[in-house]
Order: C-alpha cells, then sequence, then structure tokens
C-alpha cells in the first residue's frame, strides 16, 4: 500500500490477514492517509486484534481521524461484550481526550470485573473528567481500593493522584477501612503521592506494617 492510497477492499482484508506484519502495515497506511470509510473497520480490528503492536497501530490511525468521526463508533463499542472491545475503545478515546466522551465513561466500566477494562476506564476518566465531576469520580475510584494484582493498583493509585485535592478525603476514609487490602493500598497510594519516586512494591510493604502495627478499630 506505500505510496498508493488504500482501497476499502484491500484494507478490510489487509486487516484480516494472518501476518501481523501485513496487519501492522495496513494500519500504518490507513493512519498515514486517514479517510472516515475506513474507521469502523480499524475499529472492529481493535476489538479482536492479538498482537500489542498491531493494537498500538490501530489505536493510533483512528487518532489521525477527526473525533467528530471516530468518537460515536468508539462509544458504540464500550457496550460491546468483548472485554478487548471496551478496554481498547476506552484506551483509545483517552488518546484522542474529547471530552465529549465523558458521559460514556459510566460508574459500570469504572468498575468493570476485567481488570484491563478497568485500568483503561480509570486512565480515560482522569483525561476527560469536567472539573465539577472529579470529586465524585475520586469516590468512584476509591470503591476500588484493594482489588487486583500490583499493576491494577499502581493504575489506581496513579488515577486517584493525578485527579489531586478531590482524592484526599476519599483516601482518607479508605486508611479505615474493615478490609485490610483497601487500607494498604489507601496508605501506599498516600505514600507514593507524597514520594512520586517511591517504589510502590515498596510502598506497599510499608503500608502492609503500618496496617498490621497500627491501632484496631474502635467498637461502636
Amino acid at each position: 500500500m506505500p505510496g498508493q492510497r488504500p482501497d476499502v477492499g484491500r484494507v478490510h482484508a489487509g486487516l484480516a490477514a494472518g501476518d501481523s506484519s501485513v496487519r501492522l502495515r495496513v494500519a500504518l497506511a490507513v493512519g498515514t492517509t486517514p479517510d472516515p470509510r475506513f474507521v469502523d473497520a480499524l475499529i472492529e480490528r481493535c476489538a479482536v486484534e492479538p498482537e500489542f503492536q498491531v493494537r498500538e497501530m490501530l489505536t493510533w490511525a483512528i487518532t489521525r481521524h477527526p473525533a467528530s468521526v471516530t468518537v460515536p463508533g468508539l462509544i458504540e463499542a464500550l457496550s460491546s461484550e468483548r472485554t478487548q472491545a471496551r478496554s481498547q475503545a476506552l484506551h483509545t478515546l483517552s488518546k484522542i481526550g474529547d471530552r465529549r466522551a465523558w458521559p460514556a465513561i459510566t460508574r459500570a466500566l469504572l468498575t468493570d470485573a476485567d481488570d484491563e477494562v478497568a485500568r483503561s476506564a480509570w486512565r480515560a476518566a482522569v483525561v476527560l473528567v469536567p472539573e465539577d465531576a472529579r470529586p465524585e469520580l475520586a469516590g468512584v475510584l476509591a470503591t476500588q481500593l484493594g482489588r487486583g494484582d500490583r499493576a491494577t493498583q499502581l493504575s489506581l493509585s496513579r488515577a486517584l493522584i493525578a485527579l489531586g485535592e478531590v482524592s484526599r478525603p476519599p483516601l482518607d476514609a479508605a486508611t479505615t477501612a474493615l478490609d485490610p487490602r483497601v487500607r494498604q493500598h489507601a496508605i501506599a497510594t498516600q505514600r507514593l503521592w507524597r514520594d512520586p519516586d517511591a517504589e510502590f512494591e515498596f510502598a506497599i510493604e510499608e503500608a502492609k506494617r503500618v496496617v498490621a502495627l497500627g491501632p484496631t478499630r474502635q467498637e461502636g
């Protein structure tokens, strides 16, 4: 395709090719020569593409098109039953940064059972949230403290920190939660906030010691 304008048939065939290098070249060609006719095919391929590098090129190709053309299709993909479709659509919306997509970042997505979808939703939400909705978003994100593996917890911590001062009240409240994992994660997030260069694993381990040695909750 290099040097010539791709046609619809070749784009669809190329994006479905068995060779990942072919799919990569097709996505590059479409991004280099944007055409609204190919946006749906790019979004559909994002939902099933197994190779990370190709997915990133598909995302780049989508962002090369006007937001007015891409955002509606990406919002539609957020309701897909495919977890990858939802996570990739969220990832791409965060790259586009068009705040008209904010109403589509629902509580259901922010608390999605799939960690990758939830992480993508947190990142997109921080980019898209309007100023007056930041406190509510911080409250919703705080309900996810303690979930997932270290990578998921670090992603949530970064999202809460990125929201700024509105995250302090829900974080403070979480440090006295009944669930020790929630308390540990909240304390580790506060420590990471104070020292952005700190290793998250170290912050978690330190938070565990704080929780283990801290005062017991008062009855009553």
